[in-house]
């Protein structure tokens, strides 16, 4: 049997979470075609078929799935190994990579960084701003070390801390009618929001969860003119009058300069947080260790 190769391996559960060999091609920098023969060459050694190929792209099949999580296992536990040789390290340097959110990176997080840089010099920090289902995934993956996210996920397998408090504010026009019903610094109920047409943000993003999750419960769907892919996007086609928006209160600094009214969600699940979260099987490296200690150290919780 030939020896486990870890870049195929990285190909494969790419493969598998982009379902195109020409997207997983691009995200490595490497030919379609390299990516084709490695894959091949897999399958044949190992006498399986692991990908249904389509000209919609690839989906693992039955074995594939069983060998993609084989492959999650031992990248685990390459990651872990290293994160284990790092504590013999003094923990003045070494490496934190870290799986954030946008809502994480708008809010205390990037001067949290700065303080942790000036405090350890030698740390190099990587940061990937991604989706919250993606950030648990790289955790779980072995690709992050730490990830901040909302808290509305499964975190069975994580350890987690509060890293900020956070709220769902909704925005409108002046001229809009719900602008009559805003009034600064007094809580909004999602009741009163919800019958009028909104600009949707991040389609399977941990905000749009939430609030379509709550305007099921009110048996009222939300109604989307458009949707875009940023918050700064978001705020602008709310000044251009298609609708109401939300954001979280990390994101409220978008609104400087806008004659936007806001208001913040008076319901008890609009109350959020952002979580710091890690893999409870994983070894804490030093960079980890000071990390995770400095977020505990500077939260505030809302009063």
């Amino acid at each position: 049997m030939a020896p486990f190769d870890s870049v195929t391996a990285r190909l494969i559960l790419l493969l598998a979470e982009t379902g195109s060999i020409g997207r997983a091609a691009e995200r490595e920098g490497i030919a379609s075609s390299a990516v084709s023969r490695r894959v091949s060459d897999l399958e044949a050694r190992l006498g399986v078929v692991l990908f249904d190929r389509s000209a919609q792209g690839v989906r693992l099949t039955s074995a594939g799935e069983a060998y993609a999580e084989g492959c999650r296992t031992v990248l685990r536990s390459i990651a872990d190994l290293d994160a284990v040789m790092a504590e013999f390290g003094s923990g003045q340097r070494g490496s934190l990579r870290l799986a954030c959110t946008s809502s994480a990176l708008t809010g205390r997080l990037p001067e949290l960084l700065a303080r942790y840089a000036q405090r350890f010099p030698g740390i190099e920090i990587a940061i990937s701003e991604m989706g919250a289902a993606k950030a648990l995934l790289a955790l779980d993956e072995g690709r992050a070390d730490v990830a901040i996210v909302s808290d509305n996920y499964d975190f069975a397998r994580f350890d987690i801390r509060p890293f900020e408090d956070e709220r769902v504010w909704v925005l409108a026009p002046p001229d809009h009618p719900l602008a009559k019903s805003i009034e600064p610094r007094k809580a909004l109920s999602f009741e009163l929001v919800v019958p009028h047409s909104m600009v949707g943000v991040h389609h399977t993003g941990s905000l749009d969860r939430l609030l379509v999750e709550a305007a099921d419960k009110l048996g009222h769907p939300l109604v989307e003119t458009l949707r875009v892919e940023s918050f700064p996007a978001l705020v602008r086609m709310v000044e251009a009058g298609f609708g109401v928006g939300f954001l979280r209160s990390t994101s409220l600094h978008l609104l400087a300069g806008t004659d936007l009214v806001c208001a913040p969600l008076a319901e008890s699940w609009a109350m959020r947080q952002l979580l710091v979260a890690r893999r409870k099987s994983s070894p804490q490296s030093a960079a980890m260790k000071s990390f995770i200690a400095l977020c505990a150290e500077t939260y505030a919780p809302s009063s």
